[in-house]
């Protein structure tokens, strides 16, 4: 492995879910045996195009910025992968980012403007009609990247009525 190669950061869009928090997982001890640098992007749904909301447990109904819920989600999120595997250097050091726009078209530009070496991401696993019905984004940044992506497949089993 060449030095260039080292200074390649490994790229782990999350969700929050379970799914992207075992690819976080990966990702790290990957980064941390390789010594690559590890970033944690989440992509904010841009609502022209589709959509979306965030919901926050515990908070009376308040209109704020998907901006702002989701870059608090994140700090949420990381703060509780870090307590709960203190032992992961990597993800100690993690650099988070934060996008608006289309999953799969931000995760690939967000790979090429850091130069990324490799994509870790994870997936729920559905099948049958959930599959046809939602797409897979992790599917379709596997088809449309020109570096290598890694799935990490949710050890959690999906919900009955995602079995379809």
């Amino acid at each position: 492995m060449t030095h260039k190669m080292k200074e390649l950061p490994i790229l782990v869009p999350v969700d929050f879910s379970p799914c992207s928090e075992e690819a976080l997982l990966y990702a790290a001890d990957l980064a941390a045996t390789l010594q690559f640098p590890l970033i944690v992007l989440h992509v904010v749904h841009d609502p022209g195009q589709a959509p979306g909301y965030y919901a926050m447990k515990g908070r009376k109904k308040q209109l704020r910025r998907m901006e702002d819920v989701a870059a608090e989600m994140m700090e949420d999120f990381m703060l509780a992968m870090k307590k709960k595997h203190p032992d992961l250097s990597a993800l100690a050091q993690a650099e988070t980012r934060l996008v608006i726009g289309l999953p799969v078209t931000r995760i690939l530009e967000t790979a090429g403007q850091v130069q990324a070496g490799m994509i870790v991401m994870g997936s729920q696993g559905r099948t049958g009609l959930a599959h046809v019905l939602l797409g897979s984004k992790a599917e379709q940044v596997v088809r449309l990247s020109p570096i290598p992506v890694t799935i990490v497949k949710s050890k959690t089993k999906p919900k009955a009525r995602d079995k379809k």
